[in-house]
C-alpha cells in the first residue's frame, strides 16, 4: 500500500472533503467515526453519517469536525468552489531542504498530471487539483519570504528575565 501524500489531496465536493477527513483521522490518529463524534460533542456517530450521506455538514460544525480529524479538508473546498486559494498564515521561518524538495516534487507531479490531461488520460478534476495544490504551496513560500523580509514581534516568544 502506497502512502498518501496528505499535503496533496484535493477534495471534489462537500462530500469528499468530509471522507477524506475522516480517513486521514483514522490513518494518523488511529480514530474511529465514533471517537470523531464524541471530540464534536455529538449524540452518537448516526449523526454524522447522516452528514456524511447528504453532504450537508452544520457551518459551526465545520471547525470542530476539522479540528477531531486534524485536517482541514471541508474549508479547502468551500474555499476552492469560491474560486480562492488557500494558503496557510506565514510564520517568517526559514525553510528547510525538505520544505524545497516537496515543492518541487509538487511542480513535477503536476507538470506530469498536466501533460496527461492534454494526452486525453486525466480527468480535469484531478488536473485542477494537483494545479491548484502547487499554486497554493507556491505561495505559501512567496508569503514565508515576504515575512522574513519584514519580521515581525513573535507575540508568542517566551521571554526570560536576564
Amino acid at each position: 500500500m502506497t502512502a498518501i501524500h496528505w499535503k496533496r489531496q484535493q477534495p471534489r465536493s462537500l462530500r469528499h472533503g468530509m471522507e477524506l477527513c475522516l480517513e486521514h483521522a483514522r490513518v494518523k490518529a488511529n480514530a474511529s467515526v465514533d471517537r470523531i463524534a464524541d471530540l464534536m460533542g455529538l449524540a452518537n456517530k448516526w449523526v454524522l453519517y447522516k452528514w456524511m450521506e447528504s453532504g450537508r455538514l452544520p457551518a459551526v460544525l465545520i471547525r470542530p469536525f476539522e479540528t477531531a480529524c486534524g485536517i482541514d479538508y471541508v474549508t479547502r473546498y468551500l474555499s476552492h468552489s469560491a474560486r480562492k486559494l488557500l494558503v496557510d498564515i506565514p510564520t517568517g521561518r526559514k525553510a528547510t531542504g525538505r520544505d524545497i524538495n516537496s515543492l518541487q516534487a509538487s511542480f513535477a507531479e503536476a507538470v506530469a498530471v498536466l501533460l496527461r490531461h492534454y494526452e486525453g488520460k486525466t480527468p480535469v478534476d484531478e488536473t485542477v487539483a494537483a494545479l491548484t495544490g502547487v499554486l497554493e504551496e507556491l505561495a505559501w513560500h512567496r508569503a514565508e519570504v515576504e515575512r522574513r523580509a519584514a519580521p515581525q514581534m513573535d507575540v508568542f516568544e517566551e521571554v526570560t528575565d536576564e
